[in-house]
């Protein structure tokens, strides 16, 4: 297989540098160009034709959201931004980026291994991820919401990965009403996990935000998992609550998918309906497959709306889809099994 084309855009030396040689290291990169800001980044598109690009976000002349809201429609490369603790990364993933990743401290980017082999990861899998454009703003709802009898008792556990913020957000924001409670592990690094549920539960008409231990499920709640915590669905008395805990890493990931749709399989039973969506590699498959059982409905989002299509294909491959649906028919698919 021939090398991945990459193009670095920085206006930090250091930082391009350090990226370069490290990233030059991986013997299916190869860093083709390094830009120092968005308009030194449109020529070298033009020159190299990069298959994948790493993209700043606070950069002089133009920022890296703008430049992808101008990028994306003419040239639309699979990117990566790598940003510090800023919320700006849904709007780039809202833009057409493919994914993000946190930008290390200072001096540490020359030491963080973990943020390398990420970063590696995260290029390899892009070099093949669709380019979809999100909306910031729903302005239809789908009317979900249902009689007490038929929502009490049940819960909707949703599992997705690369791209898994768009479609998440395109599906939570069609749901109003009084709908049973939601409970969603999407791979997300901490404290993005936290403004990744205030920023859907300022534009959705469901309660949204970052689980904590202890918190209860309940209907027009939605619960999402935090970054490197493990989350899982356990009986209090006559409630059904979240525990977040610290633990190894399942199928590679933390929160791990697997790991809530397993508990949701304990607990719920046949009233549950669990949803894998868009992201690389096979994590939620086989605890979706647990679900379908033991008498759940379940879901799956299909190849063409994916960003990647990897644990959805591997959850169709074993089986544990019922039913197979784009992204834009998810929401009304649940509202029918519900």
């Amino acid at each position: 297989m021939r090398k991945i084309k990459l193009l670095i855009v920085d206006d930090s030396i250091v930082f391009r540098e350090a990226l370069s040689k490290a990233l030059s290291k991986d013997l299916m990169i190869e860093v083709v160009a390094t830009a120092v800001d968005p308009f030194d980044a449109r020529d070298k598109i033009l020159q190299y034709h990069p298959d994948v690009m790493t993209l700043d976000v606070e950069m002089p002349k133009m920022n890296g959201i703008e430049f992808l809201r101008k990028l994306i429609p003419q040239y639309p490369i699979p990117t990566i931004v790598i940003s510090s603790i800023n919320d700006c990364v849904f709007e780039a993933i809202q833009l057409g980026a493919v994914d993000f990743i946190k930008k290390p401290d200072g001096k540490a980017i020359l030491t963080n291994r973990d943020f390398f082999n990420d970063l590696i990861t995260k290029i390899k899998i892009a070099v093949n991820a669709k380019i979809q454009q999100g909306t910031l703003h729903k302005k239809s709802f789908i009317d979900s919401s249902m009689p007490s009898h038929q929502v009490q008792n049940k819960i909707i556990a949703i599992g997705a990965s690369t791209g898994g913020t768009v479609a998440l957000t395109d599906v939570i924001t069609e749901l109003k009403g009084n709908i049973p409670g939601i409970v969603i592990v999407q791979h997300i690094p901490p404290v993005f996990s936290d403004m990744f549920a205030k920023r859907l539960d300022s534009i959705c008409e469901l309660e949204v935000k970052e689980a904590k231990n202890g918190d209860e499920v309940f209907p027009g709640r939605v619960l999402i998992a935090p970054g490197n915590m493990q989350m899982r669905v356990k009986k209090r008395g006559a409630e059904i609550c979240v525990e977040c805990f610290e633990g190894e890493k399942v199928n590679g990931h933390c929160p791990s998918v697997d790991v809530l749709f397993n508990s949701v399989a304990e607990i719920y039973g046949n009233k549950a309906i669990g949803v894998i969506m868009t992201g690389m590699g096979y994590d939620g498959a086989k605890g979706l497959l647990n679900m379908r059982k033991v008498g759940a409905r379940t879901i799956g989002q299909d190849e063409g709306s994916s960003v990647v299509y990897g644990m959805p294909r591997v959850a169709y491959n074993i089986g544990a889809v019922e039913k197979q649906v784009p992204l834009d028919q998810i929401a009304e698919q649940i509202c029918s099994f519900i």
